[in-house]
């Protein structure tokens, strides 16, 4: 699958992506509660064409999920956008009830996912993914670069039912080129390792998210030390590409999960279930947040902190694999201050 230096940025790409796709379905509603610039949601807004479709609900989260469930049993596909935490833990109640209990045509946009955020435990939505997970009727989704991104918007806007969508917001890494081709229903072998064709994988890393950049410069470090290593992509957390984790676990000596998440409820937990329920039992690590709360830093210093960085997925992998010697070095990535922050 062709990619491209993980490390480029798109500025606003969901954004961008929301006002092309709603330019064409005058279905489409958009809905906000006070964060219109940080959803990205001020280019619907300001937009002649997309004005009357734009409503911002105020710090009322509980009631703008009554709004978007009402509008979308008038056949109005309707996109919600704030953060994460505010997007699911706040109205849980209304989202379970009046969203997912009827089956409702009502996309959740999460945005800050994770450690993403600066704000501290109020505002870092760890527990997200696990929270909509368990809900039924919902698709959970998590894209790993701005290609996704500009794709997911349709992908998610035709996907019937309700989905929570979560990104990281602003300036976004472009990983894939643009003959990559998102799907909703697959996780995706990315990056393949040229010595698969003779050998197993020593690994394979699931990853989802922000995670993805990280994995796959974990990955070329292991490689460089002689491991044979296998990306995934997973794009959609639920349902799960069961038959997928299934088939690539079978194949190699170890599995690591890596995610902006805690490590209860979210992808590690969901592939530990697939791998439990098919009775197979490789060594597993999860690289995602323990069982702790976040902290009110930089996102570089989190990932550092929490053990989200590729440094982190490198050691996970040579733990697994049972080497001794020194392990495979990640170095930093230099970024401008402000912009995306591949750790």
């Amino acid at each position: 699958m062709p990619l491209q230096p993980p490390y480029r940025t798109i500025l606003k790409p969901y954004g961008q992506a929301l006002v092309r796709y709603a330019a064409e379905h005058p279905e489409v509603i958009c809905l906000g509660a006070d964060l219109t610039r940080q959803t990205e949601t001020d280019l619907f807004r300001d937009d002649p064409r997309l004005a009357s479709r734009f409503f911002n609900g105020g710090m009322a989260e509980q009631n703008l999920m009554g709004v978007a469930a009402g509008l979308a049993r008038e056949g109005r596909t309707v996109f919600v956008n704030t953060f994460g935490v505010f997007a699911t833990r706040r109205p849980f109640e209304q989202v379970a009830m009046q969203i997912a209990y009827a089956n409702l045509n009502v996309k959740l946009i999460g945005l800050m996912p994770g450690l993403s955020s600066p704000g501290g435990p109020s505002h870092q939505a760890i527990d997200d993914v696990a929270v909509m997970r368990a809900l039924p009727n919902f698709t959970v989704v998590d894209v790993a670069d701005a290609t996704e991104v500009t794709q997911a918007v349709a992908a998610v806007a035709e996907r019937p039912g309700p989905v929570y969508f979560r990104l990281k917001r602003g300036e976004i890494p472009v990983i894939f080129d643009d003959g990559h081709v998102l799907d909703l229903d697959r996780a995706k072998v990315i990056d393949p390792d040229p010595a698969r064709e003779t050998a197993a994988a020593d690994s394979v890393i699931f990853a989802s998210g922000m995670l993805v950049a990280s994995a796959l410069r974990a990955a070329t470090a292991l490689r460089e030390a002689g491991l044979v290593i296998d990306v995934v992509n997973v794009t959609t957390i639920k349902p799960l590409d069961a038959t997928t984790v299934r088939r690539l676990s079978a194949e190699a000596r170890s599995v690591v999960t890596a995610e902006n998440h805690t490590i209860f409820g979210g992808l590690g937990s969901a592939v530990a279930e697939v791998l439990a329920e098919a009775g197979f039992s490789p060594p597993l690590r999860r690289v995602g947040i323990q069982d702790r709360f976040g902290q009110a830093a930089s996102a570089r210093f989190l990932f550092a902190e929490y053990g989200l960085t590729a440094q982190h997925i490198v050691d996970a992998v040579w733990d697994l694999a049972g080497l001794g010697g020194e392990r495979p070095a990640v170095a930093e990535i230099e970024t401008a201050p402000g912009s995306y922050s591949p750790v």
